[in-house]
């Protein structure tokens, strides 16, 4: 008969240490995270400046707002609901904005709507997947706007995106 030896199962560190390696660890782990919220809130910032008393009540007015038809114009388009090219039961609703250079007529608005449903029309799911997909929506959004009028529009924001 063969000499067999019976091989003793390694221990590790016994219940109670790891429980208290546990506790040691989450309490770290709470306190850095403390200190990253009082550091990131600003405990230690400085008080904001009270208000004049000549100026209470009175709203901020911006530069731009006394001299009317001067600086940028921000349209709400209606929202965009159609179905996507491929796959073709795939839907999409998009809210967006035009920030134009300065006041623009309606009917510059209404073609950058048309355009804009028409190329929202010919996207595919595969297009408009993850952060560099809508990335580049966003950019042919605008490319497209900016084109239909004549360079006046200077950026598209998508306010709504949704896929059903």
């Amino acid at each position: 008969m063969a000499n067999v030896e019976q091989v003793q199962p390694r221990k590790g560190p016994s219940l109670a240490i790891q429980a208290a390696m546990l506790l040691v660890v989450t309490a770290a782990a709470i306190g850095m995270g403390w200190m990253s919220g009082g550091y990131l809130k600003g405990v230690d910032a400085p008080a904001s400046v009270p208000v004049a008393p000549e100026n209470e009540g009175k709203a901020e007015q911006p530069a731009a707002a006394e001299q009317p038809g001067v600086g940028p114009t921000l349209v709400v388009l209606a929202p965009i609901t159609t179905n996507i090219a491929s796959p073709a039961d795939t839907w999409i609703r998009m809210e967006v904005s035009v920030v134009y250079d300065g006041p623009q007529p309606q009917a510059m608005s209404d073609d950058i709507h048309q355009d804009l449903l028409a190329l929202v029309r010919t996207l595919k799911m595969h297009q408009i997947e993850g952060a560099s997909g809508y990335q580049h929506l966003k950019a042919d959004l605008e490319e497209r706007a900016s084109i239909r009028s004549q360079g006046h529009a200077k950026q598209i924001l998508i306010r709504t995106l949704l896929l059903e």
